[in-house]
């Protein structure tokens, strides 16, 4: 018997005109998205800087997620893609 992982959030990444803006979202929506962080895209140009970030966000939302349910989340090995019907453009 496998042990089933509920997903009660995620860390949803939008590139949004010149920023890259991170967004704790539930796991099939970005309705009722909270902001987190932003950083301007030039910022993370650089891979080591752009991963800096990600981390920074992904402890974020760590916190929040074990602030409400007092357990602190695993993260899947590296980044997710969005679903197509919530890709954002670079607009």
């Amino acid at each position: 018997m496998t042990d089933k992982i509920a997903k009660i959030g995620r860390l949803a990444m939008r590139h949004e005109g010149t920023n890259w803006n991170a967004y704790y979202a539930m796991p099939d929506t970005m309705e009722g998205a909270i902001p987190i962080g932003s950083i301007t895209m030039r910022f993370v140009d650089n891979p080591e800087r752009k991963k800096a970030f990600m981390d920074f966000m992904r402890e974020a939302v760590s916190d929040l997620i074990e602030e409400t349910t007092g357990h602190r989340p695993t993260w899947p090995d590296g980044p997710q893609s969005a679903p197509e019907r919530e890709r954002s453009g670079h607009g």
